[in-house]
């Protein structure tokens, strides 16, 4: 007798193929699997040696990830056998598959999800057509040999199109050149060359991740002549909004980065337009979507490929304006105990500002913590942290005061066409998503899942916060004083006669 859940009896039985397991997405889909769908079949995961582990050793370390505790309390570690590692790896030929793994995959695989991606924004264009582009390629060809296979769902990004500037579509756009042509340029040109070629091969494209992955649908699109499959675009991915738990997070891209700098006291300003539209999608939200889009399409054999946009733009805005003054609130009510300064996080409005501000409140700081850390035999690590930062601004700057708009009626027509079990335990739709509340939750994820504290740290991290807290009020005391008595000797006056600097350089440094 079927259940109340056409989604969890799809799976039922069906054997999974996942690149990207070991991934943010990819980890977080493994975890809803097990636990949402507990009579799937097989999960084989591509997966790579790495830092000197084998496959099976990297497979043993999944129930130590604390996104599964809810699944272990529940179910136990027994669960972990459906996971099966697969030697492989996305960037070689055949996807480094031994012929024995490859038969095994192609006479049982119904279901397969292609995440693996390099996400590097400054990787350079022969590396993303190896792993974005040809990866895509093999895994569509990989595919086409399954004997049974019922969906292939590939994780794209919403800002493949972001060269546009409108508002993008759930369908596929066309792209500038053929990936034979690209593929060709990247194989045979020096990387000299190709380094030079780059920026006239991207042409209104922000770098070779949006380029690449791009011609990676296109990839897909011709599988679909052959078996059903369906790509799923989502923005900006950040921490779960409902679960495995509220705020579990293991990725340090976009707001959760910033957060974890913030709230270690590293990261004081935030370069963002406070009242654009910017797109971020809960990865709980996303898991689901690539669950539900395979169902759907393998149910329904649609002529056309889906595209789905996972993303909340024009369905739900978020605007910084919205939880600035709460951002104060959150930092003071979870500090860390790993905290090297007292927190706070400024919006500012432009990225000069940002720089500017940045000299004073960033760098000139991290250079006097990095001396005291060198004299006390410690290794220095603020001025590189900031340093990467502001490089990661850089390359972020096409995307840090530009809105987009991805229109995804496609989306809220897929969860409408959910039974009301599956709504409830595949949601897709969020419209009812409260922004306040779902950044609370991210801070407290951060604190707990990025900077591993836990909450019985919290009292000791509080203390510390307030003293933290008085030692920056007389380090600000002690920095506009110094200011005030150096500008009063260069003008030949006493520092009663310029009291009035005093007032203005405060104003000025609130600026900042």
């Amino acid at each position: 007798m079927p259940s109340a859940s056409a989604v969890s009896d799809f799976y039922r039985g069906a054997d999974v193929f996942v690149t990207g397991a070991t991934g943010f997405v990819g980890v977080a889909l493994l975890e809803k699997l097990l636990r949402s769908c507990p009579d799937v079949g097989n999960i084989y995961c591509l997966m790579r040696p790495k830092r000197g582990k084998d496959i099976s050793t990297r497979a043993e370390e999944f129930p130590k990830n604390l996104v599964f505790e809810k699944l272990i309390e529940k179910h136990g570690t027994d669960v972990f056998k459906k996971i099966i590692p697969v030697a492989g790896e996305i960037g070689e030929e055949n996807l480094g598959l031994s012929p024995e793994d490859r038969k095994t995959l192609q006479a049982n695989v119904q279901v397969a999800f292609h995440c693996a991606a390099t996400l590097d924004f400054e990787a350079n264009l022969k590396t993303t057509v190896t792993i974005n582009l040809l990866g895509t390629r093999r895994i569509v060809e990989l595919c086409s040999g399954m004997k049974k296979l019922k969906a292939l769902v590939h994780v794209s990004s919403a800002y493949v199109n972001s060269n546009l500037k409108v508002q993008i579509d759930e369908k596929l756009y066309p792209v500038p050149e053929s990936a034979n042509k690209i593929i060709e340029m990247a194989s045979s040109l020096s990387d000299a060359a190709l380094e030079e070629a780059t920026p006239k091969i991207l042409g209104d494209h922000p770098n070779t991740y949006t380029f690449t992955k791009a011609l990676a649908e296109h990839e897909v699109a011709k599988g679909f002549e052959k078996f059903p499959a369906v790509v799923v675009r989502p923005s900006m991915i950040t921490c779960a909004w409902k679960e495995p738990v509220p705020g579990w997070i293991n990725s340090k891209n976009g707001p959760s980065g910033f957060f974890m700098g913030a709230a270690k006291g590293v990261v004081r300003r935030l370069p963002v337009g406070k009242n654009l539209v910017y797109d971020y999608i809960p990865v709980d939200v996303v898991v689901n979507e690539m669950l539900v889009s395979a169902w759907h399409t393998a149910t329904n054999k649609p002529k056309e490929m889906p595209v789905y946009h996972i993303t909340s733009s024009t369905c739900n805005p978020f605007r910084w304006a919205t939880i600035e003054k709460r951002i104060p609130q959150q930092l003071d009510s979870l500090p860390l105990k790993a905290a090297v300064w007292y927190p706070t996080l400024k919006l500012l409005p432009s990225l000069t500002l940002f720089r500017i501000s940045a000299i004073f409140v960033h760098f000139l700081p991290a250079y006097f913590f990095d001396a005291l850390t060198m004299i006390a035999g410690g290794r220095p690590i603020l001025v590189r942290l900031h340093k990467n930062v502001s490089k990661s601004l850089g390359r972020l700057a096409p995307f840090i005061f530009q809105e987009w708009f991805f229109d995804n009626k496609r989306t809220l027509e897929l969860h409408e066409s959910l039974s009301p079990a599956d709504k409830e335990t595949f949601g897709i739709d969020i419209r009812s998503i409260q922004w306040n509340d779902y950044f609370e939750h991210m801070h407290a994820g951060v604190r707990r899942y990025l900077n591993n504290e836990e909450p019985k740290t919290l009292p000791a991290a509080k203390k510390k916060h307030r003293t933290l807290y008085y030692l920056n009020i007389l380090v600000q005391i002690g920095f506009l004083t110094s200011i005030w008595f150096c500008i009063s000797r260069l003008l030949g006056m006493t520092m009663a006669s310029t009291f009035w600097l005093y007032p203005v350089l405060s104003v000025l440094f609130n600026l900042l």
